[in-house]
């Protein structure tokens, strides 16, 4: 976050109310629930957010599971190849409009600097508007670059995890030569099972 300069250490303007964040941690898992890697992200406390304030438009489109059935369909008939791209931090790419004040976050709070908060410069997880400032932030470096060329993965620190066989929490098993595809939402499934009473 640093690096990407996310924010900047400021006094707290008069009349105005940092907004708190905290640090979540969790556990990825691959389709046969085998522990992929551990995660820790700063998030912040958007639900103490204001309309008008420190935010406007929340919109972004989101990828329904029906569309990524729909999608599968077309790879299976055509028999395309289907790519998986994760891109690193997302959410922290997307520029801010509004004047968001933040407190320092737990463990990373500068000494001497106390006093003073973050003012935010790019979005962060949990800000009303991180989706969709995301959104409006790839569509602008995939308009101005391109869609064949390289520089938009080279922007968005994106990384190739080869053909797609675990998406959503659905799994794909392909038998290209006699074109079939095998959905499966087994992981879910055991989830479920395992927390019901």
């Amino acid at each position: 976050m640093e690096k990407n300069k996310e924010w900047e250490l400021v006094q707290l303007p008069q009349g105005c109310r940092p907004i708190g964040c905290k640090w979540i941690y969790k556990t990825k898992r691959d389709s046969k629930g085998l522990i992929d890697r551990y995660k820790g992200r700063l998030v912040a406390k958007g639900f103490t957010q204001q309309a008008g304030v420190d935010y406007n438009e929340t919109f972004s489109p989101i990828f329904t599971k029906d569309s990524f059935r729909v999608m599968m369909a077309l790879v299976t008939h055509f028999n395309l190849y289907l790519h998986q791209m994760d891109v690193k931090t997302a959410f922290l790419n997307g520029d801010l409009y509004e004047e968001i004040y933040m407190q320092q976050p737990e463990g990373f709070i500068q000494e001497g600097r106390e006093d003073q908060v973050c003012k935010l410069r790019k979005s962060i997880y949990g800000l009303k508007q991180a989706s969709r400032q995301w959104y409006l932030k790839f569509n602008e470096v995939v308009r101005s670059h391109g869609y064949s060329e390289s520089p938009v993965d080279e922007f968005f620190d994106m990384t190739n995890l080869g053909e797609a066989s675990y998406v959503l929490g659905i799994e794909n098993n392909r038998d290209r030569e006699r074109g079939l595809l095998r959905l499966s939402q087994k992981g879910y499934i055991e989830k479920v099972l395992t927390t019901c009473p």
